[in-house]
């Protein structure tokens, strides 16, 4: 994979990492999962971004250069991993919601919990970071070289196989169509309205 593939916008690029290949690559051993479900982030242009007020030491990486990893911790127990895309110093990212375990199901399944079927092993972005083993060391992580996590191209996804909705969880914007996932899939995680969610803004 190279840059050129990730240099558009949040919104275009998370349909098109569909079937891409995520790799960690830890002392522990190496864990590969096929994305099968993206949400698309837009920055200081998007009111549920986490760069939407602006730069900080937090979400730095989230402006750049496209190709690295932006994680996060949410609700201060799982580690959210993100491809950052677009323009250098303009805040664009892709979450990676939930994947197929493609390589390592043995360690992934040891750090999520015995007895999880396969397809929930990296279900939801926090048991997707789990499973691979990301930290907050795994933070502005070049993903094109690969050194400790790597994305690849994977199988081609046909274009029929791929929907689109509104974002899971989130309170500001949530109606936004920038949830992109495989049709019928297993390991696709399940759609949910956040409690908190604001109602869209009027015209």
């Amino acid at each position: 994979m190279n840059i050129d593939f990730l240099a558009d916008p949040a919104e275009e690029v998370a349909p098109k990492l569909l079937g891409s290949v995520l790799t960690c690559m830890t002392p522990e051993g190496t864990v590969s999962i096929a994305i099968t479900e993206t949400e698309a982030y837009s920055g200081e242009a998007d009111p549920a971004s986490h760069a939407y007020r602006g730069r900080t030491a937090r979400n730095a990486t989230m402006f750049g250069p496209a190709g690295h990893l932006y994680v996060y911790r949410s609700h201060g127990l799982h580690w959210c991993a993100n491809v950052v895309t677009g323009t250098d110093g303009i805040a664009s990212g892709v979450l990676i919601r939930a994947g197929r375990v493609i390589e390592g199901e043995d360690l992934a399944r040891k750090r999520r919990r015995e007895g999880v079927e396969s397809a929930r092993l990296a279900r939801g972005p926090g048991n997707l970071g789990q499973a691979l083993g990301i930290t907050a060391e795994h933070n502005g992580a070049d993903l094109l070289t690969g050194t400790s996590v790597m994305l690849s191209e994977g199988e081609p996804v046909p274009a029929a196989l791929i929907r689109v909705g509104p974002r899971v969880g989130v309170s500001r914007a949530h109606d936004w169509q920038h949830r992109f996932y495989l049709a019928g899939d297993p390991t696709v995680s399940a759609y949910r309205l956040s409690p908190r969610a604001e109602p869209p803004a009027g015209p």
